[in-house]
């Protein structure tokens, strides 16, 4: 599981700490394709609209997922 959280990391899907609403997961989707926060839980509530439950499995799993931002430290 830990590799698997190192590559989520390099790829840059990660949660940040600022600019959740929940679990940070689409503001960590947002950051990593250069969209806005708001567009992209925008676009996850249509998605639920045209294919309803589908999120309901797949926002958990990534939450569990996707690791966290971690903190930086001052030089």
């Amino acid at each position: 599981m830990n590799a698997f959280s190192d590559s989520m990391t390099r790829q840059g899907l990660t949660r940040p700490r600022e600019g959740r609403m929940l679990g940070g997961v689409c503001a960590g989707l947002a950051r990593r394709f250069g969209l806005d926060p708001w567009l992209t839980r925008l676009l996850f509530v249509l998605v639920l609209l045209v294919i309803p439950g589908s999120q309901l499995l797949i926002y958990p799993l990534l939450w569990i997922l996707m690791p966290g931002e971690k903190a930086g430290y001052p030089l």
